[in-house]
């Protein structure tokens, strides 16, 4: 068995992580200060967002170099330096890669502003619609909100499915997927284990770039046969590599059996499953995804992946904070609807931890998104001058966007920056709310029921209870109860109002809270073994 087959991978968002130089950003001497906070934790990986020279129109999703790193983050040299300290310290370290689009200050992009000759082949510039072209070339709309083209001082518009200073790659030109095997084989040659791949159903559009039509069409510009190509010519790349370096997808695509075909054997080796994030807290949601997606995982032979949160969603104890719909749900539809609904971070709060012991007893890998081990929750009430997310500017000021989930992580109690930052150092790129140092490291380290030592307990259980365990066998269970074993270990989740009894015989070897014996109270997960082992 590899180990990315079973892997515990921590997401590391490295604006808000830890700050070494002062200057209230998150940087790698923080991240390297911290790596015993990690180790500690028990994980065996960390995926870090992009840490390449970026304007930040979407922090750091517009890409300006594939070969450096943000100096605000620190050096190449730095970062060399905190791979070998990692693999040290027997963390494998994962990077984000950004191939759907670059930065509107990337090297090709400013001479095809300028139409350089052959510059803009490697984007997609097109000529508009109307008498004099002064309408976009479809209508397409970015991801962000409003059009998906900007148009240029000479007339003709650009793609760009996110914001405008990320412009869309043009996957049909042989040289972006030179550049971009290059590129992987840099960092992998510099010890890089492996990449997360962002907007991986992107990068090949429909041909002739149609208009997408109605709400619930498929999009033209996602999920497209030929980006199986594209991933095909990576894998060979990393298959150079000894040890083995792996690839991960972020992926939004219509169904289980879309994902799976980026998992064959001769593409990708996991995919992010979202239907776990997506899925309200009812045990019979969560029970149809789980099958689903080990199903479609192991119909290509990969296995399957978990993820509770990370820096695109709203946290968990928010999502769970609220009262449950029926079915899936997508986190701008949430974030509508919570306007009118008050906030119990509380029962969040015991609904996260409980999910927590279930997300980490289930076959395959599990991803952590920082500060989740600590139960914080989304910060919905940042000051709108303070927003710096371009969603909250692109969708006319109606959707506040992602950065509730991005406040620079609390290390200790002490004000300001919670141990964010050294003493003495500028304000956090984003403030962090009054009451974040109760929930700090240091705080929470002194508490043995607190989120964070329940986290380090489960990590430190899971090679012995469940690495290798099996596969999931459901066990008769009431409504709004989940249990299963995988050999000789058993979980069991309530997510009713009621409390459940328990299997006799048996012994609770880790619990999500307080009081439980022989019964298991709501909003309650519990992880048993047979009562004489």
């Amino acid at each position: 068995m590899q180990w990315w087959e079973t892997a515990v991978v921590y997401q590391v968002y490295i604006r808000s992580f830890a700050d070494g130089d002062g200057d209230g950003i998150g940087d790698l001497t923080g991240l390297r200060a911290r790596l015993s906070y990690l180790a500690a934790l028990g994980i065996d990986a960390v995926w870090i967002n992009p840490w390449y020279p970026s304007p930040m129109a979407d922090a750091g999703y517009d890409v300006a170099d594939y070969r450096e790193i943000e100096p605000a983050y620190g050096t190449l040299a730095q970062a060399r330096e905190f791979i070998d300290k990692a693999h040290g310290a027997g963390i494998k370290v994962l990077l984000d890669i950004v191939p759907n689009h670059t930065s509107d200050q990337h090297r090709w992009f400013q001479p095809a502003l300028r139409d350089e000759p052959g510059a803009r082949e490697r984007y997609l510039f097109r000529p508009g619609r109307g008498a004099n072209g002064e309408l976009p070339p479809n209508d397409w709309q970015s991801i962000f909100g409003g059009p998906a083209w900007t148009r240029t001082a000479d007339g003709t518009w650009y793609l760009h499915l996110f914001a405008p200073g990320q412009p869309d790659l043009n996957w049909d030109h042989p040289e972006v997927r030179a550049e971009f095997e290059q590129v992987l084989a840099f960092w992998f040659d510099l010890g890089v284990d492996g990449f997360r791949i962002d907007v991986a159903h992107g990068l090949v559009k429909a041909a002739g770039l149609p208009d997408r039509g109605g709400v619930g069409n498929p999009h033209p510009a996602f999920d497209q046969d030929g980006v199986h190509q594209i991933y095909r010519s990576w894998r060979a790349v990393a298959d150079r590599y000894e040890p083995q370096r792996i690839f991960i997808a972020e992926a939004w695509v219509p169904s289980n059996e879309r994902l799976a075909r980026y998992l064959r054997p001769d593409e990708l080796h996991t995919a992010f499953q979202f239907d776990f994030l997506r899925a309200p807290w009812r045990a019979s949601n969560l029970r149809a995804v789980i099958d689903e997606a080990i199903s479609s995982a192991a119909s290509v032979g990969a296995p399957p992946t978990w993820v509770l949160s990370n820096h695109d969603v709203p946290r968990t104890v928010t999502r769970y904070a609220r009262s449950q719909p029926d079915g899936m749900v997508e986190s701008e539809w949430e974030r509508a609807r919570w306007a009118e609904e008050e906030a119990d971070h509380g029962l969040g709060r015991r609904r996260a931890r409980a999910c927590a012991l279930l997300q980490l007893s289930l076959p395959g890998t599990a991803y952590v998104y920082q500060g989740e081990e600590l139960g914080l929750e989304e910060i919905e009430n940042l000051p709108d001058e303070v927003r710096q997310d371009p969603t909250w500017v692109q969708s006319g000021f109606t959707d506040v966007g992602r950065d509730g989930c991005r406040i620079p992580l609390p290390w200790s109690d002490l004000q300001p920056s919670y141990g964010f930052s050294p003493p003495d150092a500028a304000p956090t790129w984003l403030p962090q709310p009054a009451h974040w140092g109760g929930h700090s490291v240091a705080v929470q380290e002194q508490d043995r029921d607190s989120v964070l030592n329940l986290y380090r307990s489960a990590l430190a259980l899971r090679p012995r209870l469940w690495v290798g365990a099996g596969e999931v066998q459901w066990l008769a269970s009431g409504d709004g109860v989940l249990g299963f074993a995988r050999g000789a270990a058993q979980c069991w989740v309530n997510t009713g109002d009621t409390g459940v009894p328990l299997p006799r015989n048996s012994a609770v070897v880790l619990a999500s809270g307080p009081g439980v014996g022989t019964v298991l109270p709501p909003d309650t997960a519990v992880w048993l073994r047979p009562a004489s082992s």
